[in-house]
């Protein structure tokens, strides 16, 4: 019997082993404890937060710092729940498509040299993202792979939307220029409505009924700020909606303004409060929900017996690049909490083999592949 080939079958074996945990495996549970009183959402955690145990997730693959690990915390109310989040990042990246000024006194927004197409690496801001499942069968085994569509016509960066018609999962999406400023998360879903360039350019991501909290700021002639305000010149990379005045061009070359203009969303668009903070290279947010909203775009934590899917992404200053985790996390509910202000509970780490991790798993088999063959 050849060694070599008992050797390689077994190497492949494992291959394919670590290739389905990548897939497959549930990236941990976070538990959510109930609490007598709610956090103030400012992105600076206060002792509260000691009572919730943390959980730590994994994300990889995304462009710029390419991974992160994400620490997550729950706690509840009667009436809402409330998650701390904090993820690692070298670089706060703000500075979102400003305009800037020319030396012949023309206006010019910034834009990414290499993008072709909604894929903007480099003038971008930082986001974070959790999608939660609704009902979705293919979520709840394997996570935000359930939605994600790579490869396919016409975006090569992939689409998302669930499998079947019906099934549907809920996005929260911090833009930390666009919703950060107002004190929100963009409250979105998904449905199965594939891509089409002329009808469905977004495929099945959506918006939930409401004001839109930002819109950019550009004149009618497309060629120059619309609006300006007190604090501008940029930083900050975002004008206020209530505190924007009439464009007047005083501003010296190589001068930037800000190209959003945030604002509180409304209606079903407004049921996320959110605030973050950078420091120290982290970023540290704060976010809260109704537990019910009776909203059919919302996953409603009506159970507290029940288990909640969901997935989490960080776009680090990237368009659509994000770094993902490889399972699916749950979230559950627990009795109330002993108060512990003192003490920090150390986290959680993630069950499965992180992405980045497992890959290099694969990469080192197989190149004992290469060996064995020599």
């Amino acid at each position: 019997m050849n060694i070599f080939k008992i050797n390689e079958s077994i190497v492949l074996g494992l291959v394919i082993w670590l290739s389905l945990s990548i897939v497959l495996g549930s990236a941990g549970t976070l538990t959510s404890v109930k609490v007598a009183a709610a956090p103030v959402i400012d992105g600076t955690p206060e002792a509260l937060w000691n009572q919730a145990t943390a959980m730590t997730v994994n994300v990889a693959g995304g462009a710029n710092t390419g991974s992160h690990v994400v620490t997550l915390k729950s706690i509840y109310t009667d009436d809402s729940v409330y998650f701390l989040a904090a993820w690692n990042d070298p670089t706060e990246s703000l500075r979102r498509e400003p305009w800037v000024k020319q030396a012949n006194n023309t206006w010019k927004q910034l834009k990414d040299p290499d993008d072709k197409g909604g894929d903007n690496n480099k003038y971008y801001e930082d986001k974070f993202a959790q999608i939660w499942n609704i009902n979705s069968l293919g979520f709840d085994k394997t996570g935000c792979f359930s939605t994600c569509h790579a490869g396919e016509a016409g975006k090569a960066y992939g689409n998302k939307y669930t499998a079947n018609p019906g099934e549907m999962a809920d996005i929260w999406h911090a833009k930390l220029v666009r919703t950060n400023p107002s004190g929100y998360i963009d409250d979105q879903y998904l449905d199965s409505t594939r891509y089409d360039k002329d009808k469905a350019p977004d495929a099945g991501r959506k918006s939930d009924p409401g004001l839109v909290p930002y819109y950019t700021n550009i004149n009618a002639a497309n060629t120059a700020p619309n609006f300006t305000s007190a604090d501008q010149p940029a930083p900050p990379y975002w004008i206020i909606d209530a505190e924007k005045q009439p464009f007047k061009d005083t501003y010296k070359a190589n001068d930037e303004i800000a190209a959003i203009i945030s604002r509180p969303p409304d209606g079903d668009r407004a049921n996320i409060m959110a605030k973050a903070v950078y420091a120290d290279g982290k970023w540290t947010m704060e976010y809260s929900r109704k537990l019910t909203t009776g909203s059919q775009y919302d996953v409603q934590f009506s159970d507290m017996k029940k288990e909640y899917s969901f997935g989490t992404a960080i776009f680090d200053g990237a368009q659509v690049r994000h770094s993902y985790e490889t399972g699916v996390s749950k979230l559950v509910f627990a009795g109330q909490a002993t108060p512990t202000p003192t003490s920090t509970p150390i986290p959680v780490a993630t069950k499965k083999t992180p992405a980045f991790e497992a890959l290099l798993a694969i990469s080192a088999l197989f190149a004992a592949i290469r060996v064995n063959r020599r």
